[in-house]
């Protein structure tokens, strides 16, 4: 067995777990809790004990394995690490397996932990254990293509082949063929207070797009009756009844550039956001290496520009490039510490003895150095892109 051959091995050995189980419970001794959600099932056109062996297939749950592997995560209140789960289903298929064909599986208490939020609050995010979520998983897999086509078609979240950007593009569309008026709905405390029925049918936030400014407020009316027969609330500081570029959508709004044509931008709030976090990266008391910056901001922007790359507003991006690569210099002054360190620095970068002896006779005055001519021809922008980090506006 040669070596190609060895690493496929172990491959399949990796999965080769007591997925497939035999000696299930017969139908007739599975519980009264499964036959009722059988029933309930049903009524909807859909047969519970079937999908449930369906849920428990091997093939199923080896997607869902790999899938839990792939997106990794902390542990919940059990502490078991996604790296122990192949070995604690090993040990313990069997019996869960049995739980879940039974309706007797319970799931674990939900780890909360406190976030952040960018308003200065903080938002409860809960984390499931590591076999819960790989349940979860192989219980999403099946019932997914059953239940996503009953969606409908204005609903974009968290469904497969549609992502925040298709959702986006539809917003603009919908503006540029006059919906100029937004109702920018946000439900307060939507998961906290939902009826798991309500869930099924409403999301936490939406946005509807209408000709007028009275449409508007009769739109906002009705939802707000609508939702408080649901006993939800709309959050009245998050929404608003306003002109479609007067809003934020997914990060994203919208402008009007001539001929009448509305284009896409990152959201103000956005960039503000995508600033800060640049500003704590590349902070000038945070004893960080210059590698080691580059690294995180690599890891961050790549991804942001990854998510904006619908903005129609290249000049604006361009004007981040400039304030990003100025913060990057400041960093490096801040590093060198002393006019001789920084003038040998520049003059090995390839800058006159002139400039060079300008820029260091005021190395300690930092950010305004970092937009001085000597830096940018020291540290332009081909340096920075050397060093992996992402150019925002068009290269």
């Amino acid at each position: 067995m040669h070596h190609d051959q060895a690493r496929h091995q172990m491959s399949n050995d990796q999965f080769e777990l007591p997925l497939e189980g035999r000696g299930e419970a017969p139908r007739g001794e599975r519980s009264g809790e499964a036959t009722s959600a059988a029933q309930g099932a049903e009524r909807s056109g859909l047969d519970t004990l079937q999908l449930m062996e369906r849920i428990v297939e091997g093939g199923n749950l080896r997607r869902a394995l790999k899938r839990v592997q792939q997106n990794k995560g902390s542990p919940g209140v059990d502490g078991l690490t996604v790296e122990e789960l192949t070995d604690h289903l090993r040990a313990h298929w069997p019996t869960i397996r049995e739980q879940l064909l039974t309706g007797r599986y319970q799931p674990s208490v939900v780890k909360g932990v406190e976030i952040p939020k960018s308003d200065g609050g903080v938002r409860m995010l809960g984390i499931p254990t590591v076999l819960d979520r790989f349940i979860q998983q192989a219980v999403l897999q099946v019932l997914q293509p059953a239940i996503d086509p009953t969606f409908s078609e204005s609903s974009y979240g968290f469904r497969p082949g549609r992502r925040a950007h298709d959702a986006v593009c539809q917003a603009q569309r919908y503006v540029q063929g006059g919906r100029r008026w937004v109702v920018d709905v946000d439900l307060e405390q939507f998961f906290d207070r939902v009826h798991h029925d309500v869930l099924m049918g409403y999301a936490d936030d939406c946005n509807v797009y209408v000709q007028s400014k009275r449409a508007a407020a009769r739109v906002m009316a009705g939802l707000t009756q609508l939702y408080a027969t649901l006993k939800l609330r709309v959050n009245p500081a998050k929404s608003a009844v306003a002109p479609a570029w007067q809003r934020s959508f997914l990060g994203y709004s919208f402008w009007v550039a001539p001929g009448k044509i509305v284009k896409r931008r990152i959201a103000p709030k956005a960039l503000v956001k995508m600033k800060e976090r640049v500003r704590a990266i590349t902070s000038r008391n945070g004893g960080r290496s210059l590698a080691r910056v580059t690294a995180e901001l690599r890891s961050y922007l790549g991804g942001w520009k990854a998510y904006f790359r619908l903005a129609d507003t290249p000049k604006v991006l361009a004007h981040v490039d400039q304030w990003l690569h100025r913060r990057l210099r400041m960093l490096i002054l801040k590093q060198q510490k002393r006019g001789t360190t920084l003038y040998r620095t520049l003059r090995a970068r390839g800058l006159p003895k002139r400039l060079a002896l300008a820029a260091a006779a005021h190395c300690r005055r930092w950010w305004a150095m970092a937009a001085h001519g000597a830096l940018n021809t020291a540290f332009p922008t081909q340096y920075f892109t050397s060093l992996g980090v992402p150019c925002l506006g068009p290269s």
